[in-house]
Parts: C-alpha cells; structure tokens; sequence
C-alpha cells in the first residue's frame, strides 16, 4: 500500500470474558479509499466498527487515526475529531421531517444539540445547508416528507445525509445496503460512491457484488482474525477465503 494511512489498528483484541471475539487485527485504511470489510457470520466485522468508534473498550491493542493515538478517546471526541458512523438499522428520528433530521444533526455539529426550545427563527439558519444535504443524497424533493412515510432506501439516505452533516472526514458505514431490495440497492450504491468523494469510507457489507462495485480495498475476517486483503479480484480467488465463506476445500 503507498497511499497515505488515516486510520489503524495495530494487534486489536477484544475479549468477553473466554471468548475472543476480535483476535489481533492489524488495519490500514488509505486517505480517500472505499475499504471494505467483509467475512461470514461471526467474524468480527461490527465487533471493530464497535471498537474503532470506542462503543466498546478495546481490551489489547492499538488504534490509531491521523497518526494519533485514539485507543482511549470517547466516543464523542472520536466523532469530533471526524470519523463518524452510520448504523445497521436506520437511526433517524420517524416523526421529524427529513430537513429536520438533518437540522438537528447540524445542531450535534454547533455543539447545540436537541435545544428544542429554541426559537423557529433561531434554527432556520441551518435550513441552506440541510436542503444541500438533503440535494446531495437525492433527497431535495422530499424534504418536507415526514420520515416515517419515507421507503425504506430513502430512510438510508437520510441517514447518510445526517452522517455528513457531521462533516465526516472518515465514514464508518455498517451494511448500508442491509435489508433493501435489487433497487433500493443500485441507489445506495451510486450514493455512497458519490458522497465518498474526499472522504475516506470503511464499510461492513455482506453483499458482495457492492463490495465488488465500490471497494478499492477489502480486508477479509474470519474467526476473529484476518484472513486475507487485497482487491476484491485477489480475495474472491483466495482459497481461505472461499473456505471460510463456502466450505470449499483450501
């Protein structure tokens, strides 16, 4: 890898109690790449999304983001220092409109988060960059839209657009296409290949043809451990890999 590294784990291990469940995971992560992480079931994959964003300790190891050590960092220092994560279930708020959605997370960005006793006029200063969010992700149409009445692809890209009203130097998205349909899929993708450029992106992603389609980079999990990292046309073909993911001999 020559590209410059952003973000790194250095022999991460987390344990509960007996069971190992991340057993020393050396990540790099390249400024301005789509790196995926994949595996079966089991492997670790959202057990590292817990521990990069520090939702979990970490109970061996090193992480480290900037060249800086984050290992011992809060979670909300973590989002502030610009690497912030998406979620496998939509988290944005049903009732709101989506230009309120992303309105409060701009709040979260002002350090003025959930001061819903604020006047109207006092928050409508966010409403210019929250419509440019929302025109970002291909939402501009449907800002008035209540969530709840949102598809569910839609809700995925509000949820987007909420990460990176944040303005996210890193984003973590844990399976951003989970649950969608062949559609609802094709869109998501298109988005996140748009939205990541300038940005780094690190994702958890079980289907393998987005992976294929947007990863520059894939590190491969199994057990725990890394099994193998390359571009997603040398991990298809390794035999680890298709062992681990089939039962095919190695």
């Amino acid at each position: 890898m020559n590209g410059e590294c952003i973000l790194e784990t250095r022999g991460l291990v987390k344990q509960f109690n007996e069971f190992v469940a991340v057993n020393g995971v050396s990540l790099r992560v390249e400024r301005g790449s789509i790196h995926a992480l994949i595996g079966p079931n089991g492997a670790g994959k959202t057990t590292v999304f817990n521990l990069l964003t520090r939702f979990i300790p970490v109970t061996r190891g090193e992480i480290r983001f900037r060249g800086e050590d984050i290992t011992g960092a809060r979670p909300a220092d973590i989002a502030r220092r610009g690497m912030v994560r998406s979620f496998q279930v939509s988290a944005v708020f049903p009732a709101l409109t989506a230009v309120e959605n992303i309105r409060v997370a701009l709040q979260r960005k002002l350090g003025t988060s959930f001061h819903f006793w604020r006047t109207e006029r006092s928050l409508e200063a966010l409403d210019a960059r929250a419509v440019e969010l929302l025109a970002e992700v291909g939402l501009a149409e449907h800002s008035d839209t209540v969530t709840v009445e949102l598809p569910y692809g839609r809700k995925r890209a509000l949820e987007l657009a909420t990460t990176l009203a944040l303005d996210p130097e890193v984003m973590l998205l844990d399976e951003p296409t989970q649950g969608m349909g062949h559609e609802d899929v094709g869109r998501v993708v298109a988005l996140i290949r748009r939205v990541a450029q300038g940005r780094t992106v690190l994702m958890v992603e079980h289907n393998l043809s987005v992976v294929q389609d947007l990863a520059d980079r894939v590190t491969v999990l199994a057990r725990g451990q890394v099994l193998a990292e390359g571009s997603y046309g040398e991990v298809s073909k390794d035999p680890a890999v298709l062992e681990a993911y089939i039962g095919a001999p190695a």
